[in-house]
């Protein structure tokens, strides 16, 4: 009886030894571990996009915790049976169906103002522009092998808008057989949060010292009868041109509706503020939580990563030669540097516009002309994602 004893308890620390994460592990694991714990310090001690760069870290540091995955996502060996899920996998839903990017842009509308942009309507020119990046990356990543799908979720990176990336890389996801969406999203992220270092040196190299230092003259106000038809005006036209394009930018023009409004405060503010900070938790964490280290840690993730960084700069260029190009014809009036902010990145974009300008002129303010093609840069990176899903969505 004490020999079964002495076996049962070898038995039950033999289970104990083999069920811990110690067990399990690979390498691959305390990479991604580390990875996680740099994205972390450049959200927390850098301030890097905090609000998402924080919960992707995080997902990707609890799935990739050896043996955390059967407990988070799927015990067993039906990933289907839904008895087996775990919390991150219920979490998950919301990114394969691609529910959480068109509630962010829900979010981002009751934030923004499109009164720069219907002030200076010209300045959709420069965000349409901002798109250079995307559809050179995508000719990039075909010549490099990838497939069309893969390459349209690769190029969207160039819009410098996380939940377009994610919305359009995941809806394109049965129609290419790579696994890109962690990858894309802490690329598309981290490049946003990396503006400053990645925008000055471009603008600088795009444009003379006499061109940064031009001064532009105050924008005529907006009337609330304008701001009111604009969300509606757009939503129509792009639907009925692009109707692929209307899940993110319908939701991006209610939430402006129900801003400008001024009838559904309580609405706009939930939008803003409540309902935004929780998507943007389960979208972050449940992006990170597929950054598994036995798919992330390939080749073709650098690939993605470079491209990502290619996609960013050629976008800057795009906006600011179409600036340039605006200057030119109106005759000294525009200052190039706007032309930066047609990416999608609000406002920070616009800021980095701001900040190299009063570097020529501490005199000059650039903030409010460079919203326009910021907030332009929105519009189009939407565009191009319903374009792209369009072409290659089936």
């Amino acid at each position: 009886m004490q020999a079964n004893l002495l076996v049962n308890i070898g038995e039950m620390f033999q289970n104990l030894w083999e069920s811990s994460g110690l067990f399990q592990s690979d390498w691959q694991n305390y990479v991604m571990i580390a990875v996680s714990f740099v994205l972390m310090y450049l959200a927390i001690v850098k301030k890097f996009e905090p609000l998402l760069l924080l919960p992707i870290a995080f997902g990707m540091f609890l799935i990739n915790i050896p043996g955390a995955k059967e407990v988070l996502w799927v015990k067993g060996d039906d990933p289907n049976n839904s008895a087996n899920w775990g919390l991150l996998r219920y979490l998950y839903i919301g990114v394969d169906k691609v529910i959480y990017p068109p509630l962010i842009f829900l979010g981002i509308g009751a934030m923004t103002d499109f009164g720069p942009l219907i002030a200076n309507p010209k300045s959709m020119l420069i965000g349409a522009a901002a798109q250079l990046g995307v559809f050179l990356t995508f000719i990039g990543a075909v010549l490099l092998g990838f497939d069309a799908a893969a390459a349209a979720s690769i190029g969207i990176i160039g819009g410098a808008d996380g939940p377009t990336a994610i919305y359009l890389t995941q809806a394109l996801s049965k129609f290419t057989n790579e696994d890109l969406l962690s990858t894309i999203a802490i690329a598309a992220y981290s490049y946003m949060a990396l503006i400053p270092i990645i925008q000055k040196p471009i603008m600088k190299l795009c444009t003379t010292k006499k061109e940064r230092a031009i001064k532009m003259k105050q924008l005529r106000e907006v009337t609330k009868i304008e701001k009111i038809i604009f969300p509606i005006l757009v939503t129509l036209v792009v639907g009925l041109l692009l109707p692929d394009a209307i899940p993110l930018l319908g939701m991006l023009m209610l939430g402006n509706l129900m801003k400008e409004s001024g009838v559904v405060d309580r609405l706009s503010s939930q939008a803003q503020n409540g309902l935004m900070n929780t998507i943007t938790i389960f979208l972050g964490i449940s992006v990170g939580c597929k950054a598994l280290g036995t798919t992330f840690l390939q080749l073709q993730t650098l690939y993605i990563i470079l491209l990502g960084l290619a996609a960013f700069c050629f976008g800057t260029v795009g906006g600011l030669l179409m600036a340039k190009l605006m200057n030119k014809l109106s005759g000294g009036k525009i200052n190039p540097l706007i032309g930066s902010a047609g990416v999608s990145a609000v406002p920070m974009a616009a800021r980095i516009s701001e900040d190299v300008g009063r570097e020529s002129d501490p005199s000059n303010h650039l903030l409010m002309h460079a919203m326009g093609p910021n907030v332009a840069g929105v519009i189009g990176s939407a565009v191009a994602a319903g374009f792209l899903l369009a072409c290659f969505g089936g």
